[in-house]
């Protein structure tokens, strides 16, 4: 089995939403993984002090298998940014999987490949992805067709590991999360379902203006899909 599996890189990411996967991806036989941005300058993450290296670029990217989008604050940029939206629409018809995680789910559906998919990505954005056509679902990983979706940051090893089911059976599956020795034993509460209500409060108080910017970088893009072609 030969597979390209593309990740677009952003200023801003939230390199877990991309590393995550790409262990478990890179150890997939017959799987080359490249590091996709407009050009090859360093992309620096959302990690104070960790850069990303692109490995190609979006015009000498070869068709993918699978392409995906992480998340982060960047992704606010980004799906307003027309050479990745322009990328993205491109490859889309030629993807056996289109996928992100996080955030990057409302990347997919500014370029309007979410429209009518059951998707999910963090829980501070879920109710985000109605507004473009897709059909929100509070769940670690959403399968739905050819498209495929992790919620926040760490649901990224998990969104990688369905995929690898998908592709090349449940035993290398089952290998691969053996191989990273990936058994989350988390000491506190990581969603608002299990955490104590007043940590969800305190950290939806100090996001406030981010989700004020979420709103209105969503009414742009909408309108901008909305508009005349």
């Amino acid at each position: 089995m030969s597979l390209q599996i593309g990740f677009v890189l952003f200023p801003n990411l939230t390199q877990l939403d991309l590393t995550g996967p790409w262990e478990v991806f890179s150890k997939l036989p017959g799987a080359t993984c490249h590091l996709l941005a407009p050009d090859m300058q360093p992309v620096k993450s959302s990690s104070a002090g960790l850069t990303i290296l692109p490995t190609t670029t979006y015009a000498d990217c070869p068709q993918l298998d699978i392409v995906c989008v992480p998340g982060g604050p960047g992704h606010l940029q980004v799906m307003e940014d027309a050479a990745t939206l322009k990328f993205l629409n491109a490859q889309a018809p030629g993807c056996r999987y289109v996928t992100a995680v996080c955030t990057g789910a409302l990347v997919l559906a500014a370029a309007g490949l979410l429209k009518g998919y059951r998707a999910t990505t963090h829980w501070m954005s879920i109710e985000r992805l109605a507004t473009f056509g897709a059909i929100p679902v509070s769940e670690r990983v959403v399968t739905d067709r050819n498209r495929v979706t992790g919620g926040g940051v760490t649901a990224g090893i998990d969104f990688g590991l369905v995929l690898v089911q998908a592709l090349a059976g449940e035993q290398a599956a089952r290998e691969i999360q053996l191989q990273i020795e990936y058994e989350p034993q988390p000491p506190y509460g990581g969603s608002p379902a299990t955490a104590d209500p007043a940590t969800v409060e305190s950290l939806r108080g100090k996001l406030g203006p981010y989700a004020t910017m979420m709103q209105e970088v969503d009414a742009r893009a909408l309108a901008r899909l909305n508009g005349p072609d």
